[in-house]
């Protein structure tokens, strides 16, 4: 298998609903002081800029969203239910909103930190440890206050995505889950089959 190499700018420049899609099979890597952690990502959620009700950029640009307006690759941290954060990347060209939701990992690396991390047994079902957005951020220490505007396209940010070569098949497109507009659209992606996406 090829060596892993972090995914560039320019990959993000495309549509969220591209993105999203050609996201599937890459890994999400955290450094958390010397311990590396990674999943592969299985599932995502599309979600684009004044068009689209659902997204947090629909009514225009604010302090909280503007990450999702500026250059791609870049980490949009929020914060929902009062409890959860939640990990999108900025993608489209600088000033044109749009992103993608992370969703669920398959771990990979780091297991037992992820699972301290979660609170959980040392040994617990990898299913438990990042399958679904908040126990993904949870499992890799993702928050809002260290992790928003990170550029996920720089290898030592802490945070960024790789490409190891991994080919993750057939895709499948479902209805986004967990928001009230807009719901039917076909923009969450999965890797069809696999046992970590969320639900």
């Amino acid at each position: 298998m090829a060596k892993s190499r972090v995914l560039t700018r320019d990959f993000y420049l495309e549509p969220p609903d591209r993105v999203a899609q050609r996201l599937l099979g890459k890994l999400l890597v955290r450094r958390l002081e010397s311990v590396r952690l990674a999943g592969r990502i299985v599932e995502v959620e599309a979600y684009f800029g004044f068009g689209d009700p659902a997204a947090h950029t629909f009514a225009g640009k604010t302090l909280r969203n503007e990450v999702l307006f500026g250059p791609p690759g870049f980490a949009y941290v929020y914060f929902i239910y009062g409890m959860h954060f939640c990990l999108n990347i900025s993608c489209e060209p600088d000033g044109q909103a749009g992103g993608v939701l992370l969703r669920a990992l398959e771990p990979t690396e780091g297991l037992r930190t992820m699972a301290r991390l979660r609170g959980l047994a040392s040994d617990a079902n990898p299913r438990l440890l990042a399958s679904g957005p908040g126990r993904l951020c949870q499992a890799l220490g993702i928050e809002r206050e260290t992790h928003n505007g990170i550029d996920v396209t720089n290898g030592r940010s802490g945070l960024h995505v790789e490409d190891d070569g991994f080919e993750p098949g057939e895709i499948a497109a479902l209805p986004r889950v967990g928001i009230s507009k807009a719901a039917d659209r076909p923009l969450r992606f999965t890797i069809a089959g696999n046992r970590f996406v969320s639900r």
